[in-house]
This record gives structure tokens, C-alpha cells and sequence, in this order.
């Protein structure tokens, strides 16, 4: 009967040792020596009589061992059995190898031995954990005071303390486990005594790294080498049984269900043809695409255009007889070519026929005193320009196309821009800081978009850097040409006229506040800015050198509403022989926009100041080399410039701007009367 009951259990060993090995790899690392107690008081033998239980004891052992097999894995997973486990646990003592001899129940034969076993194969709940007592799984140290914890296979706490008073592991496995609390550990590198010449390394370094079910002491240590007790087996496959359903959970909680796939094919069934029908829209896009890529004019150029238009008149009590309704248009084509994707190469051309309207009345100083490029034809001044084409800065023919602008620009780094302009008159390389600067949609008057002083006429080629230096400050450098000057043998870049700019910008976010400092030589042009009044150009009295200063700010008050103004002011010295002298030339503004108005994109803006005004001269010969009259020195008054317009988009491509300009005493003269303009321009944007 004993070599029965001992080949019973050698038929069950491998099982048992494949499982025990699969969570500690030390469990069975070398043989367990008996304590010097266990060998001075070895276990009574067992009789054959004490294994085979009597036919009327089996009869009833086994159906009650049976009744407590889980017949299935859910079964196994979800106990139903409740075990009571009272709030007191008694107190554990200190590890040592548990007496094999006595813990292991007498009357119980080897199929009775597996299904008691197959009981600590479920997974515990959450909540109820039971506490594992040596530190080789993870989250053991949650699992104290735990109620009603399902449990198949016991009852009640005082089975598990009955067995467990046999041989005395729970009160020596208590004071380890709250003197251990043990470190859940992600690699098999972080266990100092694992090394991977140990035979169970692969199996140890999978479940830490794999299903993190394994923890080391705290000193950092597995102590694999030390045996363990079927509690301690029970809790660390329980650790890795929860682990492995977390992973199949998380990996299966997204699937398809046969639900799911039903109704999909019920949607493709009943939308059909609509699918049919973007099938064939698809094909005809890929057909198109095909054909715009197989014709395109360039993959690293980009053409756009811009034509204005402008519809107006003047009026008031002699220029409104001198003025009819007028319509005139710009037209903008651009080339814009990239090599590298950070550079720009620009060209653009222009063709236009705007003049400007005839201000003149009686009280006009002579015809001589019009703008370097006026009609001769149309008296007075520039202060009712709408524009300032190609055609008058060039002298170009109205009508035909003309090249306005040749530029292009590279980073030097990530805050360094070089621009080289062959032909430009651009020399504000940073953006305006008021947003209403522009031609197209901004203010209807060249003098509102920008301070006029800083843009006078002529400058054509040149140099321009803009240096980035914080996210708050940058500051714009450039030096260039006067027009007729570098493509002229005789004076080429240096020889000529010419002019150099420094522009730092300060933005703080609401606040944008910039200075100009414009350093000029005209042999020809004066400082016209086709803007203000005849006197304040500078004209007529020989080479001027001009240094003129700026200073602007924009302020946000709220996302929608902006103020801003400027002040300039140009000191010009005349070079002319019996000439020579000093003038003084003031100009300022300021004004409100308010964008979004009434629809986004919309843009409403309201401008007050005064257009560049001839303030003094030093000598008589010079203001009357200007053109002023015998005794004046400067210009007799000072005239107003008030100027509201809304730009209402109809689309993204079209924006029309009605707008009204009251100047007040054209020409700065007082006599002159008022001059009204009302204009409707119009955008079209490709």
C-alpha cells in the first residue's frame, strides 16, 4: 500500500514542481535540510492502515473533496464558497522550514491531495487579497484585514489556523511579512542576487518583465535559494493569474464584437450607392491631380495677384467744379519663387492709371510747386492720393506693365534675414505694427497707411538685413540706391543717391512700439514722399541731405479694438548753390481700427493727423528756391487730415472698402477751401 501512495505521488510531483518553479525560481534551488528539532524528533511512521481510509470513510471523504473541484475555469475564477476571516490574525514570528511531517493532514489520500491543491489556484479579488507571507510577488503587502473573500475548498478562518497550528508557519511568517515590505520590481537587473548564469533566470527575468507579478526585498535582494510554503505558493500564483487577466482584458476590451460587424454590413448595404457615387468622385479627383501635376508651370514658383479699384470724386466749393467721378485700378502680379523652402525670390509687376485729384483753387502757389512726378495737368498737391503706382515713382506709361519690384531673401540663421532688392521700395522689412497698413484692405489715403517721411521717393536697390535678436525685439538694417543711380555708370551705388534706415520693433504683445531713423542723400528728389504739401517735398534747391526720426506705438485694448499714432519729423539740408540752408518738415497721426466688425474679416478705422508740413526754413533764398511766396518762410497753415473707411469682405477673395477723406485747408493754407473725397474701392484677391 506505501509504494502505491509513493507512486501516486511521484505521478503528481511534476506538476506540482513545474507550478512551484514557475513562480519562484528558488523554490526548489537546492535541497532543505531538516532543522536539528526535526531530526531529533523525527515523525512517527505512518501505517498502512492510517493511509487507506475505511470504505465508509472514503465513501463520504471523497464526495465532499469533490464537491469542492472547481468544474470549470470560470467556476475556479469566481468562488462562491464566502470565507469568514476574522479582523483579529494572529501574530507571525520568524521563517523557518515548516515541519513537512505534521502539516500535511493524515487521513488524506493522494487524489484527495490535488483537489485541496487545485483551491489555491483561483484568483482573489481586489478588495479581499490574501496577504502573501514571503516577498516574491507583487502587491502582497495590501492584503491584510480582508472579509468575506471568496475561497473555495475552506470555510471558515479557524480550518486555515487549525492547519496552520500544526506546524506553526503562520505566527513565524506574520513578523516577516510586516517587517518586509517589498518593492515591485520591472527588471531582473534591479534583484542583486539574480544573476544569468542562475539555472532559473529565464524563467524568473519572464514573469518580472513580462507580467511584473515578482518583488524583491527591500534590501533589493530574491533570496531564491529559500523554500517556500503552500500559502506563499497559493498568493504568488494568484498575483500572476490576476496579472495575466488584466493583459487579456486590456487586449481584448476593443475588438470587434459580431454586433458591431452586423451593423456595419447593414450600413454598407443600405448606403450602397452613396458609396458608389464617392467611389467615382474619388476616381475623378486622382484624375484631375494626375493632370494638374503632369502640367504644372512649376513646383518651387507660386503666382498671385491683386487688382484694385477705386470709384471717386471730390467735392467742395471750387475743387468739386475741377473733378468729376473718376475710376482708376491697380493691378499686382507676383512671382514667388522658393529654392530651399526658407528662401523668397519675388517679382513683381505692376500696371495702373491712378492720378491724383486736382485740389488747386485761386489761392494755389504756382504749378512749378506739383510733386517731382505730378501731372502737370493736374494741379495742387498730394495730400488726396489714393495710391502710389509704379507709373509716377517710375515714370512709367499708364496702362502697361512694369516691373516694381525684384527681391530676394535668405536666413542667414535662425534670427538672421538677409533681402537683396534690385529693384524695390521696401525698405521696412519687418511687418507694419499697426494692422490697418495695408493698400489693399487698410486706409484708402497713402499718407494713413504709413508715416510718409519715412518712405520718400527714389530709393530702388539695396541691401537689408532683419535680426531677430529676442521674441520681443527685432531691428530692421538696410541701405540702398537712388533711382537712375546704380545702373548708372558714373555715379553706380556709391555715387549717387542713396539712403540707409535702422528700424527696431519692440513687441510686448498688446503693446508694439517701433523708432525709424532714415539717413538720406537726394541729388533730384528732395524728400518727396507723395504726400503733404508741395513745400514740404524739399524741391528745386540743389542735392538735400535729409536725417528724419519716428517713433510709433499700437496698442490692443481689446482683441478687436487698436489705437495708434506716430509723429516723424525730417531735418533737411539743402546743398544748392545760393541755397544752402536748413528746412524743417513735421508730420503726425493718429487713429482707431476695429476689426471684426460686424463680421469676420470686417474692418472699420478711423484716422486723424496732419500731412507733412514745411514748418521752417533757415534763409529767404532757400524757401523761396522751395517756391513759397516773397516773405513766407514756411507753409501759412496747418490742414487736417480726417479719414474714416470700412472694408467689408464679401468673400475670401473680394473685399469692398467705402470710405470718406475731409482735408481740411489743402495745402496747408487756410485759404484754400475744404476738399471732401468719397471713394469706393474694391479688392480682388487670386
Amino acid at each position: 500500500m506505501i509504494s502505491e501512495v509513493l507512486w501516486k505521488s511521484l505521478m503528481v510531483m511534476p506538476a506540482t514542481l513545474a507550478i512551484a518553479l514557475f513562480v519562484s525560481a528558488g523554490a526548489i534551488a537546492k535541497p532543505v535540510s531538516p532543522s536539528n528539532e526535526e531530526i531529533s524528533n523525527p515523525a512517527s511512521p505512518i501505517s498502512a492502515d492510517e493511509i487507506q481510509p475505511s470504505g465508509e470513510i472514503a465513501n463520504a471523504a471523497l464526495p465532499a473533496i469533490a464537491n469542492q473541484i472547481p468544474t470549470s475555469i470560470e467556476t475556479a475564477l469566481n468562488p462562491t464558497s464566502p470565507l469568514n476571516i476574522s479582523e483579529e490574525q494572529p501574530k507571525v514570528a520568524e521563517l523557518s522550514q515548516p515541519n513537512l511531517a505534521t502539516s500535511t493532514p493524515a487521513n488524506l489520500a493522494t487524489p484527495e491531495t490535488f483537489a485541496v491543491e487545485t483551491t489555491f489556484h483561483q484568483p482573489l479579488t481586489n478588495s479581499n487579497p490574501i496577504p502573501s507571507i514571503i516577498p516574491i510577488v507583487a502587491d502582497s503587502s495590501e492584503v491584510k484585514n480582508s472579509e468575506n473573500t471568496p475561497q473555495q475548498g475552506v470555510t471558515s478562518i479557524e480550518e486555515i489556523s487549525n492547519l496552520a497550528a500544526e506546524d506553526g508557519t503562520i505566527s513565524e511568517f506574520s513578523n516577516i511579512a510586516e517587517n518586509n515590505t517589498e518593492d515591485q520590481v520591472t527588471s531582473v537587473s534591479q534583484l542583486s542576487d539574480v544573476q544569468p548564469t542562475d539555472w532559473a533566470f529565464q524563467a524568473l527575468q519572464s514573469l518580472v518583465e513580462r507580467y511584473g507579478c515578482i518583488a524583491g526585498y527591500p534590501d533589493g535582494t530574491y533570496r531564491g535559494n529559500r523554500a517556500m510554503t503552500r500559502y506563499e505558493f497559493a498568493a504568488g500564483l494568484n498575483a500572476c493569474l490576476e496579472r495575466i487577466n488584466e493583459i487579456i482584458a486590456s487586449n481584448t476590451n476593443n475588438l470587434a464584437k459580431k454586433e458591431d460587424l452586423i451593423s456595419l454590413q447593414k450600413l454598407q448595404e443600405e448606403f450602397a450607392a452613396e458609396l458608389a457615387t464617392l467611389r467615382g468622385r474619388v476616381d475623378a479627383l486622382e484624375a484631375r491631380t494626375s493632370e494638374l501635376e503632369a502640367n504644372q508651370f512649376s513646383t518651387t514658383t507660386k503666382l498671385t495677384g491683386q487688382v484694385v479699384t477705386y470709384v471717386g470724386d471730390v467735392f467742395g466749393k471750387d475743387v468739386g467744379k475741377a473733378n468729376t467721378t473718376t475710376f482708376g485700378y491697380q493691378l499686382y502680379l507676383s512671382l514667388i519663387t522658393s529654392f530651399t523652402g526658407k528662401d523668397s525670390l519675388i517679382i513683381g509687376m505692376e500696371s495702373a492709371n491712378i492720378t491724383r485729384f486736382v485740389t488747386a483753387d485761386s489761392n494755389f502757389p504756382s504749378a512749378s510747386l506739383a510733386s517731382s512726378f505730378s501731372d502737370p495737368t493736374s494741379k495742387g498737391s498730394d495730400e488726396l492720393r489714393l495710391g502710389i503706382p509704379a507709373t509716377d515713382v517710375f515714370g512709367n506709361a499708364k496702362n502697361s506693365l512694369a516691373l516694381n519690384l525684384f527681391q530676394y531673401s535668405f536666413p542667414l540663421n535662425d534670427k538672421l534675414m538677409i533681402y537683396l532688392a534690385a529693384f524695390s521700395a521696401n525698405r521696412i522689412l519687418s511687418a507694419p505694427i499697426i494692422g490697418s497698413s495695408s493698400y489693399s484692405n487698410g486706409y484708402l489715403s497713402a499718407y494713413a497707411r504709413s508715416n510718409p517721411l519715412t518712405a520718400p521717393t527714389g530709393l530702388q536697390s539695396g541691401i537689408g538685413v532683419k535680426w531677430d535678436i529676442a521674441p520681443w525685439l527685432s531691428v530692421d538694417i538696410s541701405a540702398g540706391s537712388e533711382i537712375n543711380s546704380a545702373d548708372n555708370p558714373t555715379k553706380g551705388l556709391f555715387n549717387g543717391g542713396y539712403g540707409i534706415t535702422v528700424r527696431p520693433v519692440l513687441n510686448f504683445g498688446r503693446l508694439k512700439m517701433t523708432a525709424f531713423y532714415l539717413h538720406t542723400y537726394s541729388p533730384a528728389f528732395g524728400i518727396d514722399s507723395f504726400a503733404g504739401s508741395n513745400a514740404s517735398k524739399v524741391l528745386g534747391v540743389g542735392p538735400i541731405v535729409a536725417n528724419t526720426y519716428m517713433g510709433a506705438l499700437s496698442y490692443r485694448i481689446t482683441p478687436n479694438i487698436e489705437m495708434g499714432g506716430s509723429i516723424a519729423h525730417s531735418n533737411a539740408r539743402a546743398l544748392g548753390s545760393g541755397t544752402r540752408g536748413d528746412a524743417e518738415v513735421w508730420s503726425y497721426d493718429f487713429g482707431f481700427t476695429f476689426y471684426d466688425l460686424g463680421k469676420k474679416g470686417n474692418t472699420l478705422g478711423f484716422e486723424f493727423g496732419v500731412q507733412p508740413t514745411l514748418r521752417g526754413t533757415s534763409n529767404r533764398a532757400l524757401a523761396e528756391g522751395i517756391g513759397l511766396p516773397s516773405g513766407q518762410r514756411k507753409d501759412r497753415d496747418t490742414g487736417y487730415h480726417i479719414e474714416v473707411y470700412y472694408a467689408h469682405r464679401l468673400t475670401d477673395n473680394i473685399t469692398i472698402s467705402p470710405g470718406f477723406i475731409w482735408l481740411t485747408a489743402p495745402n496747408h493754407d487756410a485759404r484754400n477751401n475744404d476738399a471732401f473725397l468719397g471713394v469706393i474701392r474694391t479688392t480682388f484677391d487670386f
